[in-house]
């Protein structure tokens, strides 16, 4: 049987359900409760396990840090309409957290879906944010683009065709406990940056009744979104720092300053020797590059080596 996860953070984690829109969301806490809230959304196929290196350090640091399971994933409910997981529905699950905070506005930090859904709330709900960081995802606008002109970064995001057919994925990613979805994590990430006892912990998240179906209805979600709707082009008017892992096998570089471009106060931080998985890669840089752009700090070279 693998430990539970919450024995892996060296600070006490509070528990709270969340009413969202539809769904109750699992989410778990740390930090003075009087502390500026921010909010860490993972991405796929991760749940708030995914920030177990920021949350010790931010929270140590003062801050609220409420780290949602978002819906499909883990102990939050995962809803079986595929509409259920349209990217309103997901911000609203955001805006959410932060009223149940008690509060007007948060810092987010997302990674990979988590910081798409980040990167839509900055769009449509930029009242509530103060700071936005963003970990290895482009923005729709530029990610879009780049589809239209890029054959590269087309075959790249190949896979995400594949999660738009029914059943199939669920049962090859599922098989054999996980196996294929364990063999992604450790083939797009550097050699130990996931070990066994981190997949046997994924692994259990994985097994919780129609999480997978959940967690690949985000992919199906998009794809129905991305036939009706145009991501926006206007400049958001948040501070935001973009941190990139270079070597990210699905999500090529040449995305990376057009993104942060797209803040009016964008900054960008490119780690030379991180993956896609940048905040498990190289925790100590991303949390202090982190620390330095929640407290606004961080103005100098727009370069970061994780060495």
């Amino acid at each position: 049987m693998p430990q539970s996860p919450v024995e892996h953070i060296p600070v006490s984690l509070d528990r709270r359900w969340v009413q969202g829109r539809g769904v109750q969301l699992h989410v778990p806490m740390a930090g003075p409760e009087d502390g500026p809230l921010v909010v860490l959304l993972h991405g796929f196929p991760e749940f708030w396990y995914g920030w177990r290196h920021q949350i010790p350090a931010l929270a140590e640091a003062g801050y609220r840090v409420a780290v949602p399971d978002q819906r499909g994933y883990h102990r939050s409910d995962a809803p079986r309409a595929v509409s259920a997981y349209d990217l309103d529905v997901l911000v609203d699950d955001v805006c959410a957290v932060i009223d149940a905070m008690g509060r007007d506005r948060a810092a987010v930090v997302g990674h990979d879906w988590g910081a798409m859904v980040a990167w839509h709330l900055a769009h449509a709900h930029p009242e509530h944010l103060r700071r936005l960081a963003i970990l290895n995802v482009p923005h729709p606008h530029v990610f879009r683009e780049t589809l239209r002109t890029s054959p590269t970064q087309l075959l790249r995001s190949t896979y995400a065709l594949f999660f738009q057919v029914p059943v199939v994925p669920e049962w090859l990613l599922g098989r054999n406990d996980g196996q294929g979805l364990a063999t992604m994590l450790r083939w797009s990430s550097r050699a130990g940056t996931f070990d066994e006892t981190d997949l046997a912990i994924y692994r259990r998240a994985w097994r919780r009744p129609g999480r997978l179906r959940g967690m690949l209805h985000w992919y199906r979600a998009a794809g129905r979104r991305a036939l009706r709707s145009i991501p926006p082009s206007d400049p958001i008017d948040v501070p935001t720092l973009v941190v990139w892992g270079a070597r990210d096998v699905a999500l090529g570089r040449q995305m990376a300053a057009p993104s942060a471009a797209m803040s009016t106060h964008g900054r960008l931080r490119v780690l030379d020797d991180a993956t896609h998985w940048v905040q498990h890669d190289a925790p100590a840089v991303v949390n202090r590059l982190l620390l330095d752009h929640l407290a606004g700090a961080g103005r100098g070279a727009r370069r970061a080596s994780n060495s």
